[in-house]
């Protein structure tokens, strides 16, 4: 090279470099909005872990692990394998699966239960020919939930009492099963309904989608003696919304999986959970049992008690908290008001919340109404002054955006009455 193509050269370093240099301490993009570019509305969410407000926000830790996974390719059986076997050790079951949502670990734990390991009835179903067909629940546990039991081909059976229940099962019982939530409601107790099922030798199932916390729940039902546990990933445990968990006998989840992808020709093929979700719904458990879950209630508390403090000393207002000793096991809020202080209806007060900015959806508010639907209700009607507040699917800072808004509404009333 010569010297004057030499000099040339080496002045143009630094300023590249300099170049370089600036590049790297550019201001990161900004985050695509996608909800705003489609106009999506969203909302704080004062309500609890509902299907229809998209459940709950996974978790960093989740979130991490779906993003680290996803730029390699692996085997979906083994995968299924190892993580079921690291989720059966920690909720004290056999064996375990990930499925696409609690209402599908219904489906296919039933699928199980009727086809055991015999391909010829897994590619069959729901064509019951050769298989039992019924499914025995106590009257008060059946829900719109126990349609996932259908889909294999089954009928539904309740009854009330023992007496009701030995007298019903017979040579077509393929399950006996339990909801978990309506324990109150039914006569016949979690530890009798099993010993029923061991007497006749019919496996147990019980439904704990929203259950949890309690943390111990993850692994008090197969402990005590359920062959099958059907969990939903998407609410408290805050693994991807699409994901559930089925946990069990092992020959179960074996039978089970075979109804499942990747396997086609089976009534679980529509059942589909990627490796992302899948490692996602590990990673989530895992941390949740890891957690410090009575730091975490404490936080709770504190948050209602912030909301609650700043509504409860305006006239007319009654407070009161709970805690469901069953599903959706936190601390609630339930704020009522006398509506001849405060000239508000407990729906209006719930479309200005969620009409607001920002939009606020809060417990009973039910779907927004769409062209078509049903008209709103009337002022009176039941739950007509009340309104229902939870915190624990709230962002840090959001219980504070509540308890002002919420402030707001009663104060304008009041001054109107």
């Amino acid at each position: 090279m010569k010297r004057r193509q030499l000099l040339k050269s080496l002045t143009l370093l630094p300023l590249a470099g300099g170049i370089n240099n600036l590049s790297l301490q550019a201001e990161p993009a900004p985050a695509e909005d996608l909800y705003k570019e489609l106009g999506i509305r969203t909302f704080i969410n004062a309500a609890g872990t509902l299907t229809y407000m998209t459940g709950s926000i996974m978790q960093d830790k989740v979130l991490k692990a779906i993003n680290s996974s996803v730029g390699k390719f692996c085997m979906l059986d083994e995968l299924q394998d190892k993580v079921g076997e690291q989720i059966a050790k920690m909720t004290h079951a056999e064996a375990a699966t990930i499925t696409s949502g609690a209402y599908s670990a219904m489906t296919l734990g039933l699928a199980g239960v009727l086809t055991g390991l015999d391909m010829k009835k897994v590619g069959q179903l729901p064509n019951l020919d050769g298989m039992k067909s019924e499914v025995i629940c106590q009257k008060a546990h059946k829900d719109a939930y126990t349609q996932a039991f259908l889909l294999t081909g089954c009928k539904i059976i309740t009854v009330e009492t023992r007496e009701e229940l030995e007298k019903a099962i017979n040579e077509k019982t393929a399950m006996m099963h339990f909801l978990n939530i309506a324990v109150n409601g039914g006569k016949i107790k979690h530890e009798e309904w099993i010993e029923v099922g061991k007497k006749y030798n019919i496996p147990t199932s019980i439904d704990i989608a929203a259950d949890v916390p309690p943390i111990e729940n993850l692994w008090k039902f197969n402990d005590m003696g359920f062959d099958l546990v059907f969990l939903s990933g998407g609410k408290a445990v805050r693994a991807p919304q699409s994901t559930g968990y089925l946990m069990g006998r092992k020959h179960l989840i074996e039978a089970a999986r075979l109804s499942a992808p990747p396997r086609a020709v089976t009534i679980g093929r529509g059942h589909k959970v990627n490796k992302e979700e899948i490692l996602g719904a590990y990673v989530a458990i895992k941390n949740m049992i890891a957690m410090d879950h009575d730091k975490e209630w404490k936080k709770w508390e504190a948050g209602i008690a912030l909301i609650e403090n700043a509504v409860k000393s305006i006239d007319g207002i009654t407070t009161k908290v709970t805690v469901n000793p069953l599903g959706n096991h936190t601390p609630s809020l339930r704020i009522t008001w006398d509506d001849t202080k405060i000239k508000l209806s407990g729906h209006e007060l719930r479309e200005n919340l969620r009409n607001g900015n920002p939009s606020i959806e809060a417990g009973f508010s039910g779907l927004p109404i769409f062209k078509g639907q049903a008209t709103p209700p009337k002022p009176g009607a039941k739950g007509g002054n009340s309104i229902s507040i939870t915190v624990w699917m709230m962002q840090p800072g959001e219980e504070k955006v509540v308890a002002r808004r919420l402030r707001e509404e009663f104060l304008e009333r009041k001054a109107e009455s």
